[in-house]
């Protein structure tokens, strides 16, 4: 479950809806077994964590990797690949059954390209 801070409401949607429909579809006709990987695979990341940063967790190569679908699916733009990575993480994270927030940061003064995730006390 993911919550917004400070307020803790409960967040139940993927912000760029459309957009991130548009590439699941996109995603499901690479492979229509991608998404479920990735999720199981994501799912398990989190779990036993008590933080982690979405841009740090798929490696700068994603050859031969899960989330190698992604790329593709994104026409082969490493941005849009990073951005809709984003999205599925933030469904990951809506979807986990333990209670998370997320915001965005900055290490040694430079804003972090992901968001990160911690895992908070259920409301």
């Amino acid at each position: 479950m993911l919550y917004s801070v400070p307020d803790m409401k409960r967040i139940d949607s993927v912000p760029y809806f459309q957009d991130y429909l548009h590439l699941r579809h996109a995603l499901d006709r690479i492979d229509p077994t991608a998404f479920d990987r990735i999720h199981a695979v994501l799912l398990q990341n989190f779990n036993g964590k008590e933080i982690d940063t979405s841009s740090w967790i798929p490696g700068a190569d994603w050859t031969g990797t899960v989330y190698d679908p992604i790329y593709h699916a994104c026409g082969q733009d490493q941005e849009a690949a990073a951005r809709f990575f984003g999205l599925i993480v933030w469904q990951v994270v809506m979807d986990h059954p333990d209670c998370w927030a997320s915001g965005r940061y900055e290490k040694d003064g430079l804003p972090l390209r992901g968001r990160t995730y911690f895992r908070i006390d259920c409301p």
